[in-house]
């Protein structure tokens, strides 16, 4: 009977795992060939550029992560925002860098990357706020800011959010359960007040010192001074010999781009745009 119970007790957790993850075959046949293609990856490639550069004109989707009344990991590669490329670049260079190649060990580092400490429990684990995720995947050692040198790291950003939980109606899971956003809300006063080193846009130049403190395949978060939100755009730094650009998932383009602009040109373009705050990273084992 005991056998028994185990058995049970093992089909059950596959199942209710299998229902909290919803992906389409070809998103695993995707994922599966990128990271075969990986094993001929050398030391001296950079695995962010590289994976990114596969989802290049993928379309642009706003909000493919509110499919479900209830919360799930959705792996869509198929459609993207700039959210969505920044994690599944991630979890892929996080498989590769360790080894673990099979969509088995991508799923796992994408529960990883999208959700506090790792956990999927609801809505609320998420991490909805960029700088929330920042500072729980360097807690977990998955990445890290780079906040130095000073110059370029000049300015100084002093975190006051509270987008979601003063417009609820804006999201469909607040939408639909207001006791959700009390837990939001509660998020939102534990990052308020913390302050982070970047790069103001007036420094973003083609220089020796930029291009020494942010190199190819770095996150790269646009700050902003948008009433109630912390960070505007995310993509990854490429560098060429004009300067700076950035991969990207483009509402401007409606697909995923290399930027034909510069960064500097392109942050130039946006009054909303203060600088970007760098993230690199580290080299990950899955468990």
């Amino acid at each position: 009977m005991r056998l028994l119970s185990t058995i049970l007790a093992i089909m059950m957790s596959v199942v209710a795992s299998a229902q909290r993850c919803h992906y389409l075959p070809e998103d695993s046949v995707f994922i599966t060939r990128l990271l075969d293609s990986a094993r001929t990856l050398d030391g001296s490639e950079c695995k962010e550029l590289f994976f990114a550069g596969k989802f290049l004109g993928r379309p642009y989707v706003a909000r493919t992560l509110e499919v479900f009344d209830d919360e799930r990991l959705v792996i869509n590669t198929r459609q993207l925002d700039c959210t969505t490329l920044v994690e599944n670049v991630a979890a892929l260079t996080m498989c590769a860098n360790v080894g673990k190649l099979t969509f088995s060990d991508f799923r796992k580092a994408l529960m990883t990357l999208r959700y506090r400490g790792g956990v999927m429990n609801g809505y609320t684990s998420r991490l909805h706020y960029f700088s929330d995720w920042i500072e729980d995947k360097t807690r977990m050692g998955i990445v890290r800011e780079i906040q130095e040198p000073n110059p370029p790291f000049t300015a100084l950003q002093r975190l006051s959010v509270y987008y979601m939980s003063g417009h609820p109606k804006a999201y469909k899971a607040l939408a639909a359960d207001a006791k959700l956003v009390p837990v939001i809300r509660r998020q939102e006063q534990a990052l308020n007040g913390k302050t982070y080193r970047y790069i103001p846009k007036a420094a973003v130049r083609n220089d020796e010192l930029m291009r020494k403190a942010v190199k190819d395949g770095d996150i790269i978060a646009i700050t902003c001074n948008k009433k109630g939100l912390d960070i505007a755009h995310l993509g990854y730094a490429v560098w060429h010999h004009d300067g700076l650009h950035l991969l990207n998932a483009s509402m401007i383009h409606r697909k995923v781009v290399k930027e034909p602009m510069t960064l500097r040109e392109y942050l130039g373009k946006h009054p909303s745009h203060t600088g970007i705050r760098i993230i690199r990273i580290n080299s990950k084992t899955i468990k």
